[in-house]
């Protein structure tokens, strides 16, 4: 579809939105949304007919890019049979999506409970482990994010958690690895490994083995930076659990259906966990769905006792509708494969080839349609290019950064002193390496910032 211009549609629009519209994570008198016209694939445009090239997927989550038909399609004839009906009966969309989605699990996970999204499925995930085992702490890292709903967000790791930060919550973090900006002092991935397994059961050690119901990791964190755990780090934390009896829960929402490469990215470390955490990619967000993949042993709990846990819209058919169609799109355009494929022959070397080129490129991470730059001002000590959570004038660098993308038709993914490349897992070549441009062209701004 090619983008028309409209500013008095678009006018009307923001009006509205500043007029009504409450926007999270926002200070509502200091932000100025952008009115969105339309989105086909891995575009969208705004009412004054700019276009962009969306390297966010929305929030890391339209995988199969915007208004794919077949998915559309799906919905509305969904909505023509049964638009709705309550989760306590078998209906066959819910079904469906729950026989698709326990295919392509790991191990067991053979039962999928349906939420709305992925801070209400890690919410679940982790009432699971606590009545699965009896006890009351979580352990999560920090540099994660895990939703914004009472427990997710004390699960969470990242600055978001502090104003809502409830210290009867239960839950302990500790440091996972990341070689680049090392807590533990290592030199190779291997001492990183070790060093934060060592950290890890020490945390438990200290905390009381049997006091903690479950260990909480995003399999690769997401929003926190795109760090790919060292070989051996999740094997090595499921023997922890698996030792002290401890629920391993593997938060997905972010890094599955497709978006690394593989259909989770567990699959890429051979691990197998208790619990899986998945929302975002599994309909591509056409409507909201997320759930837990649930491991045989946990499942069994609840066979004669009552799960106390329950949402009104849980398996949505509509949702559900979207995510079997969207599932079969995948299949069919073979998406996962693409995704590893754009990662390991365009996006990876790309975006490494732009790092040699510019000084405020310190470290580029990820794989499949799944990139992070961490951004810096002094590659030897690896300042980062604005301070840890910068607002205001001390983020100048990183705004300077995201308008000059914007200039460029290209919109990011910016967080800290980090930017994304997170395009929709069935970007063309030609649209990532358009993406590439874009950023090199944005690189040059933030390389001014350098020392």
């Amino acid at each position: 579809m090619t983008p028309h211009a409209d500013p008095q549609a678009g006018a009307a629009v923001k009006a509205a939105d500043r007029a009504h519209v409450f926007h999270s994570w926002s200070a509502q008198g200091l932000i100025d949304p952008l009115a969105v016209a339309g989105a086909e694939g891995s575009y969208f445009w705004d009412y004054d007919g700019n276009r962009y090239l969306d390297f966010t997927s929305g929030l890391v989550y339209t995988n199969i890019g915007y208004q794919h038909p077949k998915v559309v399609a799906a919905i509305q004839e969904q909505a023509g049979k049964l638009a709705t009906f309550a989760p306590a009966f078998a209906v066959e969309p819910r079904s469906e999506a729950a026989r698709l989605i326990a295919e392509r699990t790991p191990g067991d996970l053979d039962k999928i409970f349906f939420t709305n999204g992925g801070a209400e499925a890690v919410e679940n995930a982790v009432r699971m482990a606590r009545l699965h085992t009896g006890r009351p702490k979580v352990l999560s890292a920090y540099r994660s994010y895990h939703g914004g709903t009472a427990t997710a967000i004390n699960v969470t790791g990242d600055p978001r958690r502090w104003a809502s930060d409830n210290g009867t919550a239960g839950v302990v973090h500790f440091w996972a690895p990341f070689l680049y900006r090392s807590p533990f002092y290592s030199t190779t991935q291997s001492e990183e490994c070790a060093r934060a397994l060592t950290h890890l059961e020490d945390t438990i050690a200290f905390e009381g083995p049997q006091t903690i119901a479950a260990i909480v990791l995003e399999t690769i964190p997401g929003t926190a930076g795109i760090m790919t755990p060292p070989p051996g780090y999740l094997a090595g934390v499921r023997e922890i659990c698996d030792r002290y009896g401890i629920v391993f829960v593997l938060d997905e929402v972010m890094a599955g259906f497709g978006r690394t490469g593989k259909w989770f990215a567990a699959e890429h470390f051979d691990v197998v966990p208790d619990l899986i955490t998945f929302a975002k990619g599994v309909n591509s967000g056409y409507v909201p769905l997320g759930g837990v993949a649930i491991s045989a042993e946990i499942a069994a709990t609840f066979d004669k006792r009552p799960y106390p846990g329950g949402l009104t819209y849980s398996g949505h058919p509509l949702a559900c509708a979207a995510a079997v169609a969207t599932i079969q799109v995948m299949e069919d355009e073979k998406v996962v494969e693409h995704a590893a494929a754009i990662g390991e022959n365009v996006l990876g070397p790309g975006l490494r080839e732009l790092a040699e080129r510019h000084p405020s490129v310190g470290e580029v991470r990820g794989l499949g349609a799944f990139w992070a730059l961490d951004l810096v001002r002094d590659r030897e000590t690896r300042e980062p290019l604005v301070p840890y959570n910068a607002t205001g004038e001390a983020n100048a660098a990183m705004a300077a950064f995201g308008a000059a993308c914007k200039k460029n038709g290209l919109w990011p993914f910016v967080n800290m002193n980090r930017t994304h490349a997170v395009p929709a897992c069935n970007v063309s070549e030609a649209e990532a390496k358009e993406g590439l441009a874009a950023l090199d062209a944005a690189l040059s701004v933030a390389d001014e910032w350098t020392s």
